[in-house]
């Protein structure tokens, strides 16, 4: 394989590395406003 096809693949892994982390935050801050809005 070429550096242009390690490339795509670090480019890939990344992505979706960080579309984890952002639906993780997400999902966590929802969690958090339903515990929140349950105490009240």
């Amino acid at each position: 394989m070429d550096w242009l096809t390690y490339g795509i693949l670090a480019a890939v892994l990344a992505f979706f590395f960080f579309m984890y982390l952002m639906l993780r935050r997400t999902f966590l801050g929802f969690r958090e406003g339903l515990e929140n809005s349950k105490e009240k």
